[in-house]
């Protein structure tokens, strides 16, 4: 299985045609290198409030209230190129009306067979607090697609082991990660926590980022990183955990995922992360012990 992720300009469509035209273009080019699944980036339906007058998109509130009336569109979009293409489609994120003025970060996961699968971001970082609109999600899901099970981690969710751990005991051996960031510090953390999970986990870890400048938005003014897919750092697989990466402007990183030869590779793994997880639980390790200063006695 070929998995594509993206590094995806943000643009300023005209309408949403515009939108629509685009996105069948950049996903025909991930289909054409074979991908089976496609994931674009956090906060992708926010390119859309582009479309409406300035004083409405330069507005968070106002551009997450006017987008609501493209979901209908945006799910028929992604579900029908789902099915031509014959790919999933992981269609980044939309910020979707919850009612009484409320929003949810929410990943749309369109297969080719015509399912719509979701996952809310959970956690929320301080810009997502700050606006006093956003909920976190409450519910942790693992999907079963093409005989794998794969799971989903929207940006700052990646850096929270214990519901990833949840993610993988349920199965998941693929943790799609959509992601949106606007410093270099931002981008290394969310790289550093997909880094960490396909460690402990012993999975694929496959993200996704927004790229370039759009500073007729407040949530999308500055995006940064590459768009990357990981593996643990063990023998058969890339000492820096990297199976491939998006470099000089490369709009899609592509990777073969064999999950056959990958659970295969555990009995000859020089480390077991997966396997010795447990060995965290035990009651001396639940609570550190306070020394005072100067030299402990020897036992």
């Amino acid at each position: 299985m070929k998995i594509a992720v993206a590094r995806y300009d943000i643009g300023a469509p005209v309408d949403f045609d515009a939108f629509a035209c685009r996105q069948r273009q950049e996903l025909g080019e991930a289909a054409a290198a074979g991908a089976r699944i496609a994931v674009l980036p956090e906060y992708l339906s926010l390119e859309l409030a582009a479309t409406f007058a300035p004083h409405i998109r330069r507005d968070l509130p106002a551009s997450l209230a006017a987008i609501q009336r493209y979901r209908r569109p945006w799910l028929e979009l992604f579900a029908a190129l789902a099915r031509e293409l014959d790919m999933h489609v992981v269609a980044g994120s939309f910020l979707l009306d919850t009612g009484g003025g409320r929003y949810r970060n929410r990943c749309d996961w369109l297969t080719p067979q015509g399912a719509h699968l979701w996952q809310d971001k959970l956690q929320l970082t301080g810009f997502e607090k700050a606006t006093g609109l956003i909920d976190g999600g409450d519910a942790l899901k693992v999907f079963e697609i093409d005989g794998i099970r794969a799971a989903v981690a929207v940006c700052y969710d990646s850096e929270f082991p214990l519901p990833v751990r949840a993610q993988y005991e349920a199965g998941a051996r693929l943790l799609v990660v959509p992601s949106c960031t606007d410093t270099e510090a931002g981008a290394t953390r969310v790289r550093v926590g997909c880094l960490a999970r396909a460690l402990e986990n012993r999975m694929f870890v496959a993200q996704s980022v927004t790229a370039g400048v759009a500073d007729w938005s407040p949530a999308l003014d500055v995006n940064t990183g590459e768009a990357m897919v990981y593996a643990p750092m063990d023998r058969g697989f890339p000492d820096d955990g990297v199976l491939a990466r998006t470099i000089g402007g490369q709009r899609w990183a592509v990777a073969g995922l064999d999950f056959a030869a990958f659970e295969a590779s555990r009995a000859q793994a020089q480390v077991a992360n997966d396997r010795d997880w447990p060995g965290q639980w035990q009651p001396a390790l639940q609570r550190a012990v306070r020394v005072p200063g100067g030299s402990e006695p020897t036992p």
